[in-house]
């Protein structure tokens, strides 16, 4: 209220020394007490002030509005207002409720609103409306349309005709319906990319060495991000899968292919096989081995190579290098399914009910029903 309050006195005040000046210099010029090239001079000299405490009173009503009804934080404020600028509220207010009406929560606007603050001074009826009832019209729940325009706002400011719907139609030959919707919540900047550009050519490559329809769909539903990479990193990390020996044809290609593409997954990939070499005791065949095995164990935080493998090595006394024959167990929540399925053994060991002759596959990778089988219903009347 007091923000309010300080805006208009300052407006009022503005206002009161632009018609006073104006007022002034008029009176002389009708008086005679300038000459016409001075008063052009003498405008010039006082339309500086006045303009420079205009447009603060416009940031300082931007800055207010941002605060009090976007829900910023002033610091926040500050910053947003540095790129757009507000005349008055109510195309503002318009915007607002057109997102609310939409959805979105009072702090999912806010965060819309900081992200993209132009947003504000966007035409709702005409520019927002038409984008929002296309992206209700594919996704099939508000609140996922609320939690993807948060994520990506910028959604909102790209040319629906343009952009947004020749990518949407560009997804729909290559994946099923259901799959464009899972692009667009996990990977929804693909619909702001020049698709001719990267996505395209990297696709056409895959295409070009014989990569199945199938694994390119799995890549672009699930991996979306590996496509958008430049075209000559992207050649070039296919490259290196393929030097390692993955089948083309396989699945286990596009997600070597994600491990590989990009410089951050790559450093990744070199910090894992450091992790596994200096710690395990693992060789580089050990490494690449377990990596055209099951990709994923080289994409792991280190936290989770280091406590499964510690578990595994220390605790339960299996070999390290075992492990690099079935990675995949890495991959299993430690807590829910390694440590509960290993205990279980490991009772049964000390019990004399079963002799270590059986892989550490055959106690991890079997579905829920079929471990109970296995370790727990065979077992419960000689140990309830």
């Amino acid at each position: 209220m007091v923000v309010h309050l300080y805006s208009l006195n300052t407006l009022r005040l503005g206002y009161s020394i632009v018609s006073s000046t104006f007022a002034s210099a008029t009176k002389r010029f009708l008086v005679g007490g300038l000459k016409p090239s001075h008063i052009s001079l003498q405008n010039h000299l006082l339309h500086r002030p006045i303009a420079s405490k205009i447009s603060a009173n416009q940031h300082n009503f931007t800055v207010a509005y941002l605060i009090n009804s976007c829900g910023l934080s002033p610091e926040d404020a500050i910053s947003s207002s540095k790129w757009v600028e507000l005349q008055s509220s109510q195309g503002a207010d318009s915007v607002l409720a057109l997102l609310s009406s939409h959805g979105l929560s009072k702090t999912q606007i806010s965060k819309v609103v900081k992200l993209r603050p132009a947003i504000l001074v966007a035409d709702p009826e005409k520019t927002l409306l038409p984008k929002l009832e296309f992206f209700s019209s594919v996704v099939v729940s508000r609140e996922d349309l609320a939690r993807i325009l948060c994520f990506n706002p910028n959604l909102l400011s790209r040319s629906l005709e343009n952009q947004i719907i020749p990518a949407y139609n560009f997804l729909r030959s290559l994946i099923s319906e259901e799959n464009v919707v899972a692009v667009l919540k996990r990977s929804s900047w693909i619909f702001l990319e020049n698709r001719r550009k990267n996505v395209a050519p990297n696709i056409e490559l895959l295409r070009e060495l014989g990569i199945p329809q199938s694994c390119i769909a799995l890549l672009l539903a699930h991996n979306t991000k590996v496509l958008i990479h430049k075209h000559e990193r992207f050649a070039a990390a296919v490259e290196e899968v393929k030097a390692m020996g993955f089948d083309m044809k396989k699945s286990t290609f596009v997600l070597a292919l994600r491990a590989l593409c990009g410089e951050s997954s790559k450093s990744i990939w070199n910090r894992s096989r450091e992790i596994y070499k200096r710690s395990w005791g693992w060789s580089d065949d050990d490494v690449i081995s377990a990596f055209r095995k099951n990709p994923q164990c080289m994409i792991l935080s280190e936290e989770k190579i280091m406590q499964g493998m510690d578990f595994l090595v220390n605790k339960m006394g299996w070999p390290s290098r075992v492990i690099a024959t079935c990675p995949v167990i890495l991959c299993f929540s430690l807590e829910k399914r390694i440590i509960p399925r290993c205990s279980v053994v490991k009772v049964l060991l000390l019990k004399g009910l079963i002799d270590e002759d059986f892989s550490l596959a055959y106690v991890i990778l079997p579905q829920e029903q079929h471990f109970l089988e296995r370790f727990v219903i065979r077992y419960i009347n000689r140990l309830p």
